[in-house]
């Protein structure tokens, strides 16, 4: 699949392609699905380029995902790395609302700002542990700031700890 690659922790636990036999509204599907039996990682099916075009604007990369037998979790993901080799300067993976089990055709996104000093954007679908995604009619487009990023960044948490018994 031309601009598409695997990478993640056990990538050669995971298969990718086009399935002819699964679509959505009649748009072709890539899937990612596992091949063993017991993973302790996860795979991607992902691209990476540069960020020159996106810089100092809020992208949303979206998809219609459907999954089967998700054990484990799945989500959409997104990276924006900065000059410093290892460090990213958003990141948004889904894992706070993770794809589990089966479900049917679904939209998800992620939506980050790339930040001036940004270097290259990443995104994909992950699957940690075993199972199968499928994606569909992707879409990664600039978004108003009126739409809300989902970075673990911008997560609104309380002012003190709570529940500290358990009571509740």
């Amino acid at each position: 699949m031309k601009d598409w690659f695997m990478a993640g922790s056990h990538p050669k636990d995971y298969e990718h392609g086009i399935d002819n036999n699964t679509t959505y509204e009649s748009k072709n599907a890539a899937y990612l699905k596992s091949i063993v039996a017991d993973i302790e990682g996860f795979g991607t099916l992902m691209q990476m380029f540069q960020a020159d075009d996106f810089r100092n604007k809020r992208m949303r990369f979206s998809s219609m995902v459907k999954s089967e037998e998700v054990d484990g979790w799945a989500g959409l993901w997104m990276r924006v790395d900065g000059p410093e080799q290892g460090k990213h300067l958003e990141f948004d993976n889904m894992q706070d609302r993770s794809i589990t089990g089966t479900t049917d055709w679904q939209r998800y996104e992620v939506v980050l700002d790339v930040p001036q000093e940004s270097t290259n954007v990443a995104f994909g679908i992950l699957l940690h542990g075993t199972g199968r995604v499928w994606l569909s009619d992707v879409d990664f487009g600039e978004v108003g700031i009126d739409v809300p990023v989902t970075s673990v960044r911008n997560r609104k948490y309380p002012k003190r700890p709570g529940n500290l018994d358990f009571s509740e």
